[in-house]
């Protein structure tokens, strides 16, 4: 019997990917484990691998198709022993779900799938209201789940056939994401301008219409979902690191070299202060939590991301345990995991999760900035440059090495006092590196 090869779900959130390149042509024998097709998400490139021995009998997606849903057939393979003309022909008579998307769309509207009738309703497919008349199709399991965690089904995007809402749907809308915007009177909340309307206001000559990469449109609604959903507040402290920067130069004049001469290690600030921020949530346990519609997550580890810019966007690797390491291991990690981040080569698992991060922009000479949370996340703390600054001590005016940070947090998972213990117990760190290593 043939094989149907799916576009897989390459993180939990993944809903649509791009079929980069296809490694196996039709006709050729593939392996299990053998690696068949490269497959972009929207932080990363992967490599799909067949799971059945087989002869690849039928491509039905070619490479370079953008945004193919998760789960429609990709291409079909024919088993040990299977007539491969047979297993091709079968692929044009698949289900629904192997329809490919076009390369190109096409100029002329795309018909529309033909309704059910009357007396055969198809429950998989029953619509509701979106509040403005217009019909949004759901499943049944989803239409459950959205009533037990009250959302409005009508206001979540839906992944699955022809825009049908599925369960994964409302499980993404539970963590505040995948949600369109609220209606109020019969027609949907404005969010701006359309392109049209935008585009009308420049002249064609004078721009050039770049079309969003698939990260960028993930950011974006991402952080839409944060802005309109979490309930955001900020703190803001300024921390004297004359004692972090002296400890610093220290360590890196005595790292050792290696057999080219070259140091060992090059600690940089940052990496002081994911571990400081890693030791403060567990001091600040309270603070180290994610919440849910139905619990709050108290995390008993420090995962720690830091946002990494990269040409398509932004990404946020983790430092798993970063309360347990050493700021030479946190330094080598995050070496590793930036410069894989902007080759698109970081496995879901290493940027996925987390209950903090660190945005800095010191580099760029930035003194102060708040960061928007990335959900699920409670919390992130914004830093900015180190410079010298007049402070007054014991009635006298002296120069100090000074940070400012500011910490973002959602107010559903800590309140004002437990985000100010956080920041205070970042600063105690922060402001004595010796008890980094205690």
């Amino acid at each position: 019997m043939p094989i149907n090869i799916l576009m897989p779900a390459l993180s939990p959130t993944m809903e649509k990917g791009n079929l980069a390149k296809w490694l196996k042509k039709e006709g050729d024998k593939v392996k299990s484990g053998d690696v068949i097709a490269e497959i972009e998400t929207d932080k990363a490139t992967m490599e799909v691998e067949a799971v059945d021995d087989g002869t690849l009998a039928k491509i039905l997606v070619p490479a370079g198709t953008q945004d193919v849903p998760v789960n429609n057939i990709i291409a079909v393979l024919a088993g040990d022993g299977e007539d491969v003309k047979s297993a091709s022909a079968g692929a044009a008579s698949a289900s629904p779900k192997a329809e490919a998307p076009k390369t190109a769309a096409p100029a002329s509207a795309p018909s529309p799938s033909p309704a059910p009738k009357p007396s055969t309703p198809t429950p998989q497919a029953q619509p509701a209201s979106a509040g403005n008349g217009a019909r949004v199709f759901s499943s049944p399991l989803a239409r459950r789940l959205a009533k037990d965690a009250g959302i409005d089904v009508a206001r979540v995007n839906g992944s699955g056939p022809h825009g049908r809402v599925v369960a994964h749907d409302i499980a993404k809308a539970k963590s505040g994401g995948g949600m369109r915007a609220p209606v109020s009177g019969g027609a949907s909340a404005p969010v701006g301008p359309s392109d049209q309307q935008i585009r009308a206001l420049f002249k064609p000559e004078n721009y050039e219409a770049v079309p969003h990469e698939s990260i960028r449109k993930v950011i974006a609604q991402r952080l839409s979902a944060a802005d309109r959903d979490i309930p955001q507040y900020y703190l803001t402290t300024d921390c004297d690191i004359g004692k972090l920067v002296a400890a610093r130069e220290e360590i890196n004049a005595a790292a050792p070299k290696d057999k080219d001469g070259k140091p060992v290690y090059k600690l940089s600030v940052n990496d002081f202060i994911i571990k400081a921020l890693a030791i403060a949530l567990q001091r600040v346990p309270d603070a180290n939590v994610t919440w849910t519609d139905e619990a709050m997550l108290h995390h008993k580890v420090s995962d720690v991301s830091v946002a990494v810019s990269i040409p398509t966007g932004l990404i946020t690797p983790i430092i798993r345990n970063a309360h347990l390491k050493s700021v030479s291991v946190i330094s080598a990690e995050m070496k590793d995991l930036a410069a894989r981040a902007k080759a698109r080569k970081l496995k879901p698992d290493e940027y996925q999760g987390g209950s903090t991060a660190v945005s800095n922009l010191g580099m760029y000479g930035i003194k102060q900035f708040t960061a928007v949370i990335n959900p699920p996340q409670s919390s992130i703390l914004a830093v900015g440059v180190s410079e010298e600054r007049a402070v007054v001590r014991g009635g006298k005016i002296e120069i100090a090495n000074v940070m400012s940070v500011t910490l973002t947090c959602d107010h559903r998972a800590m309140d004002g006092a437990l985000g100010a213990q956080l920041v205070s117990a970042f600063r105690l760190l922060i402001e004595n590196p010796v008890m980094l290593v205690v």
